[in-house]
């Protein structure tokens, strides 16, 4: 794949002393908008493009962010982080998702012997990682989109808090349940993508990664109908299952993102053990036509090219479709987590990558 351009993404004062802009995690295009997020905080940032005059995007600034407590109930209350690694936007409708993972604490460099050791032994779990959210999109008075927490009959809502996680969905499950109580980092489960087509919403998994197959779960969340700011899970298909799994066979990578594109899912691949790369963007066609449960070999997904990656840096983790006027082919904006020092810009902004993946029904 041929990077056409790099963007500059600005971010506010208290944006960069979070880290969000060193740390995103997701991004989806909203018209001319962008809805990032990075996985330090609860919040979600919009930033606006700025256009030349042909209508090709230069540059997101003027930065406005979202507070999930502001519109949902979190489990853990607004001062934890919620770890988001996935955004979807389809029917008037923004979705974000953690990474419904548990971590094992890291080793801090000058640390004992003894104390290391403590460390390596403890798993973390942070609550507000265990969530989906669905927030009401409007149209503000400036003609951008804005995330309500109520319009009309819609009101923002949340699935987690109340033993209906999509881990708690999946204790009895034959492939997952064992990686239920393994830290991400160390193959257990870790939410990295998500995707809205219809009704339906696709969940990536970094991991695990079984023998080499990623999984992607399938669900059809909706209103609960006991509290309109909680969702619950509808029965997927004709029966009464509430979700699906689908294994790909991505060569040993995990999902890092996923991506709509018509009826196909570009996926956006990557370790899933804490390794730089390779990391590819591959193009599963007719993802959204599938009735069942699937097994995806190798053959039926088309290898688009490889993303670049640094050495301890620059770990591709979003993609977005990039409408642009007059552009021709399909572009994706990328976005990195732990970006390289070529990446930030002396004004406190970070670099993305404009890719081009092909010409018309690439």
């Amino acid at each position: 794949m041929i990077v056409n351009r790099r963007v500059e993404l600005r971010f506010g004062h208290e944006s960069r002393e979070a880290e969000t802009h060193t740390n995103l995690s997701a991004v989806r295009q909203d018209g001319r908008c962008l809805w990032v997020a990075g996985d330090e905080t609860a919040t979600i940032e919009r930033l606006t493009a700025d256009l030349d005059g042909g209508g090709r995007v230069t540059g997101y600034g003027a930065q406005a962010t979202i507070a999930l407590a502001d519109l949902v109930p979190l489990p853990a209350g607004p001062g934890e982080e919620a770890d988001i690694e996935g955004l979807a936007r389809a029917n008037g409708w923004l979705w974000a998702v953690g990474s419904h993972s548990l971590k094992r604490k890291k080793i801090k460099p000058g640390q004992s012997a003894s104390k290391a050791r403590k460390r390596l032994a403890t798993v973390v779990r942070e609550d507000n990682r265990f969530i989906l959210a669905r927030l009401p999109l409007v149209t503000g008075d400036d003609g951008l989109p804005e995330v309500v927490r109520e319009d009309g009959d819609r009101t923002a809502a949340v699935l987690g808090g109340h033993g209906d996680s999509l881990t708690d969905l999946l204790e009895d499950d034959p492939h997952l349940a064992p990686f239920l109580t393994i830290p991400s980092k160390d193959n257990g489960i870790d939410v990295e993508g998500i995707a809205a087509h219809g009704d339906r919403l696709y969940i990536g998994l970094r991991g695990p990664v079984l023998r080499g197959w990623a999984v992607l779960i399938e669900i059809r969340p909706g209103p609960h109908p006991d509290d309109p700011r909680r969702l619950r899970l509808r029965p997927v298909g004709d029966g009464k299952d509430l979700y699906r799994t689908h294994f790909l066979d991505l060569g040993g990578l995990g999902i890092r993102d996923l991506c709509p594109h018509g009826d196909d899912l570009l996926v956006l691949t990557g370790p899933s053990m804490d390794l730089d790369g390779p990391v590819r963007v591959v193009r599963w066609r007719g993802a959204a036509r599938a009735d069942a449960a699937e097994i995806v070999p190798a053959d039926d997904l088309e290898v688009l090219g490889d993303l670049p990656y640094g050495e301890g840096d620059d770990h591709a983790e979003g993609i977005a479709v990039l409408d642009e006027a007059g552009a021709a082919g399909t572009r994706v904006l990328v976005v990195y987590d732990s970006p390289s020092p070529a990446r930030l810009t002396p004004g406190g902004g970070v670099v993305a990558d404009v890719v081009d993946l092909g010409g018309p029904g690439a």
